[in-house]
């Protein structure tokens, strides 16, 4: 059988399709062995003290771990000098990061998280890193911050590298979503998926059923009637899953289906997810797998983005399902 590695991809795609020029394969390529170096840290566990507190919070107000400081410093320095960037944001940096001017600047602008569900480090869960390519629509030689507020449906990558058991590494760009695993041997990701796709319909949702007293009606009837299985309105039981870290909930869905909402509640009246470094991301690879993604009213790839670290509510996943809540949302 054929191996091919992520650099095959991604040069088959620009041959095929012209979806991939060099620059952008480049960053990639960048990105995915950023990935490599956080997933050999996180591996060593406690061994290396990555789930200790550093005493600060980042600029979301969340106290940050040691590996989400190590996790953003890899990614800054990773492509900082590779000329493919205008500038880069993250959830844990307040302003972009502005490439120094003795390297070169490229046209394209990343955006990132770089440790997705960090607070779980301490109990072995699953965590990973998120990201997202947008193109610098203006002069890049000039930098203003306010490039990076573009919708999502302008994004030409996603991806988010999963490290669990095997380090997965999830990508589109554009044409469909496709699935790489580290081979630590070999040191290259494998692609192992060729096509992921997402079922229309699903008996699984996730939700964190602690915030329940806080959730609006829509919400609240959608989830009783799952509860309510056979005997209630859907006619079917449904199972409940809830890791609490993004990266783990959304690649359960890209594999069997399912359904993911962190809502707007009256606790958090703009949602809890940030808009930028993870609905985006996560929604136009949903959309790419044959999935839909919502704030609960809109499609979240035609959000207009008003700050770097604006907040959403987020439902995602199945189809039919996120069309279900989103239809309740709209009945009021």
């Amino acid at each position: 059988m054929r191996r091919v590695t992520l650099t095959q991809y991604l040069i088959e795609q620009q041959r095929q399709y012209g979806k991939v020029s060099p620059e952008l394969r480049l960053l990639i390529e960048v990105i995915a062995r950023a990935c490599k170096a956080i997933s050999h840290t996180v591996s060593k566990g406690p061994l290396a003290g990555i789930g200790d507190a550093v005493g600060l919070d980042n600029v979301q107000g969340e106290a940050q771990k040691k590996l989400d400081v190590i996790a953003n410093e890899v990614l800054v320095e990773a492509n900082e000098w590779g000329g493919q960037l205008a500038a880069m944001v993250s959830e844990e940096m307040a302003e972009p990061y502005q490439i120094p001017n003795r390297y070169p600047k490229g046209e394209f602008l990343l955006l990132y998280d770089p440790l997705d569900g960090s607070s779980n480090l301490d109990v072995n869960i699953s965590v990973g890193t998120i990201f997202s390519v947008l193109r610098c629509p203006t002069n890049c030689s000039d930098f203003d911050y306010k490039a990076f507020l573009q919708p999502g449906a302008r994004q030409v990558a996603a991806g988010f590298a999963v490290y669990g058991s095997a380090t997965i590494l999830v990508l589109t760009v554009g044409n469909g979503v496709v699935g790489f695993t580290l081979d630590r041997e070999m040191g290259s990701f494998v692609l192992t998926d060729e096509r992921i796709v997402i079922p229309d319909d699903t008996q699984e949702f996730a939700i964190n059923a602690s915030n329940a007293r806080n959730w609006h009606p829509p919400v609240k009837r959608y989830i009783d009637e799952c509860l309510a299985g056979k005997s209630g309105p859907r006619d079917k039981d449904f199972n409940m899953r809830w890791v609490a870290s993004m990266v783990a909930d959304v690649y359960r869905i890209l594999c069997r289906g399912g359904v993911f909402l962190y809502p707007k509640d009256a606790k958090h009246k703009e949602g809890r997810l940030r808009l930028m470094y993870e609905a985006n991301p996560m929604a136009f690879i949903v959309e790419q797998a044959g999935g839909a993604a919502t704030d609960g009213r809109q499609r979240i790839l035609d959000l207009q983005p008003t700050a770097l670290h604006q907040r959403v509510g987020v439902v995602l996943g199945s189809k039919n399902e996120v069309e279900r809540v989103t239809r309740y949302h709209a009945e009021g």
